[in-house]
């Protein structure tokens, strides 16, 4: 094995350990791509001498960086549109049914630069438009990414152009945003408000996070080993109340699980319902 190939194996072994991700072993150009910039900035010519510094300089915040350029995803507005549709049309108005005046807690894991916990709170404000009075207590969106600097971003609320165009209709961006510059738009402060970003590793404990209705946990577990997301899948269960629904990506799928989970079809759109 070349040194070359010797430091990516190195490399993946200390971000699958780092935050869980793992890297396919044809991935080199993903993380040239990714960490380029950074090695350049920090003199460094080769994935081993990046895990060394790591390794002697832990302080350094390096471990911090590299992580958050490999785990930081551009994302959608209203991403796959049917999840937020579910949502308004069918689990809300079961949940509410059930337990008149539940103020719903909702976690969106892994939410990136910020667009799906604020296309669910502009979700909630269009519920609330449609049936006035339902949701007396509110709602409470918990945020989490494991990348510091992009919820920085993402609590300022503010977007430019090439973020707003990306699945935002002209009707949402009129209703919900304040246009700041021109190219510049801040989200209003009753979508922002509804919002709590916390840092947060999806392999760290989840006892702190308390309990929800509704976890969105989309388009991320595509990254993880079998064990690992089987071990995610788990604990997510552990943090939703029985009846609670779980979102995964248009791509993933459950499977195992049985005891657990109930698969529910939507038409469009599967979700799963913690038993």
């Amino acid at each position: 094995m070349s040194t070359g190939n010797l430091d990516f194996e190195q490399f993946r072994v200390f971000l699958e350990k780092a935050c869980g991700i793992l890297l396919g072993e044809n991935k080199q150009y993903l993380v040239s791509s990714r960490l380029n910039k950074l090695m350049e900035q920090q003199g460094l010519k080769s994935l081993g001498d990046l895990i060394q510094r790591i390794q002697t300089q832990p302080r350094s915040g390096l471990r911090e960086q590299v992580v958050d350029a490999m785990t930081t995803n551009e994302t959608l507005w209203f991403r796959d549109t049917y999840p937020f549709e579910v949502l308004k049309n069918k689990v809300l108005p079961e949940q509410l049914k059930a337990s008149p005046g539940l103020r719903p807690r909702i976690w969106s894991a892994a939410c990136s630069s910020g667009q799906e916990p604020f296309s669910l709170s502009m979700s909630f404000d269009e519920f609330e438009r449609s049936n006035p009075g339902q949701l007396k207590g509110g709602a409470q969106i918990v945020a989490t990414d494991l990348s510091g600097s992009v919820l920085n971003t993402c609590k300022t609320g503010e977007y430019d152009s090439l973020a707003i165009g990306r699945g935002l209709s002209p009707e949402r961006l009129q209703r919900y945003f304040d246009q700041k510059t021109p190219g510049r738009w801040t989200i209003k402060t009753p979508i922002k408000s509804r919002v709590e970003f916390r840092s947060f590793n999806l392999l760290d404990s989840y006892a702190a996070l308390g309990k929800f209705d509704i976890v969105f946990c989309r388009n991320v577990l595509i990254y993880f080993s079998a064990e690992v997301k089987k071990d995610i899948l788990l604990r997510i269960h552990g943090t939703l109340k029985p009846g609670g629904y779980l979102f995964l990506g248009a791509s993933e799928a459950l499977n195992g699980l049985p005891e657990h989970y109930r698969m529910v079809q939507c038409s469009p759109g599967i979700i799963y319902q913690a038993k």
